[in-house]
């Protein structure tokens, strides 16, 4: 029985076309600036995102790590939304090895911040409060269901953090995804932040590998704490090589993705008890099914080779390049067929 992997669209494996760019890549020492191919992937990365300079860092972890440090000084604040990756499923870096502090704003349904509550969260520069370092946004949003901002939606908050003298940084690890929902150059939904990184290992296919954007001094700061938390790679160019055939021919095929994840949708929908929380936007379905435990439910799709994780009280499942329609269609009926054997 073939396993039909929706944990994640981490689980994504190098195309025929990246494994021959590897085998291919010029390389130096990238920590010593030598690596000719990891410099074409950042510049084209900060061109793509209308940004001076760019970064090849190991994850998308150490993008938000890098550029929270390099944005603030230990003993600030730093303001994210209540469901925030950064907030989440980042080990506490921030915390453990910045000496920042992460103030939780009220993200709403969407992954937006409200303005309201983030204007009394910025805190004043005087007396004894911890100043406010940096305001971070996510786009697509993860755990708000793969929800996407406008540009629109980001250049309202970076309004006003740059009013108060805050700079935002945008965690756009599937940035590609929420500029191919909404039909726009990704540069734009870019533009109003200061940083913004985004993921080559997940929708995009790369085995490894992350892209931090921003302005040339900003990168300078971020290369040396990159160093510091041990991301100096040497000859990286074998990942960047992956990402560089990513940015020609993955992007604009994430709407199959987000196509594959709405008949997905669809079909968990039509089965007893089952609640979409909230209809997918991108290529992330949450749901819930009345009745269970959500880890019960996902060990029991493992054992019929449907693989799926828990977030919370829901199952989340993932579409990427390896499922099409026969994988959803297929998906759909193993999750009755445990339905129907558990009732």
């Amino acid at each position: 029985m073939k396993t039909i992997d929706l944990r994640s669209d981490t689980v994504t494996l190098p195309t025929p076309a990246m494994y021959e760019a590897m085998a291919r890549a010029e390389l130096g020492d990238d920590v010593l600036g030598d690596d000719p191919t990891v410099r074409r992937l950042e510049e084209r990365a900060a061109r793509l995102l209308g940004k001076e300079a760019a970064l090849l860092t190991a994850s998308g972890t150490m993008s938000n790590l890098v550029a929270l440090l390099a944005h603030c000084q230990r003993g600030d604040e730093v303001i994210v939304g209540s469901e925030a990756h950064i907030l989440h499923h980042e080990m506490g870096g921030a915390f453990a090895l910045g000496g920042l502090g992460l103030r939780a704003v009220p993200n709403d349904g969407q992954g937006r911040l409200d303005i309201p509550a983030l204007e009394e969260a910025i805190r004043p520069r005087h007396g004894y409060y911890p100043p406010t370092g940096l305001v971070c946004l996510e786009n697509t949003h993860n755990r708000c269901g793969g929800t996407v901002l406008t540009e629109e939606d980001t250049a309202a908050i970076a309004q006003v953090a740059h009013r108060y003298g805050v700079p935002v940084h945008l965690d756009g690890a599937r940035i590609f995804n929420a500029a191919v929902a909404l039909g726009v150059a990704v540069e734009r939904l870019a533009r109003p932040v200061d940083s913004v990184c985004f993921s080559l290992s997940k929708g995009l296919s790369c085995p490894i590998g992350s892209v931090l954007c921003g302005s040339g001094e900003f990168i300078a700061r971020a290369r040396r704490y990159r160093k510091m938390v041990g991301g100096g790679m040497r000859q990286a160019g074998i990942i960047a090589a992956c990402g560089l055939v990513a940015l020609d021919s993955m992007v604009e095929r994430l709407a199959e993705d987000h196509e594959n994840a709405r008949l997905l949708a669809e079909g968990l929908a039509t089965l007893p008890g089952v609640h979409l929380s909230p209809p997918p936007q991108t290529n992330i379905v949450y749901f819930t099914v009345e009745g269970w435990d959500p880890s019960e439910l996902v060990r029991r799709c493992s054992q019929v080779g449907l693989l799926c994780l828990t977030e919370g009280r829901r199952v989340r499942m993932v579409t990427h390049r390896h499922i099409g329609r026969p994988e959803v269609e297929e998906a759909v009926e193993r999750l009755r067929r445990v339905l129907a054997v558990h009732a």
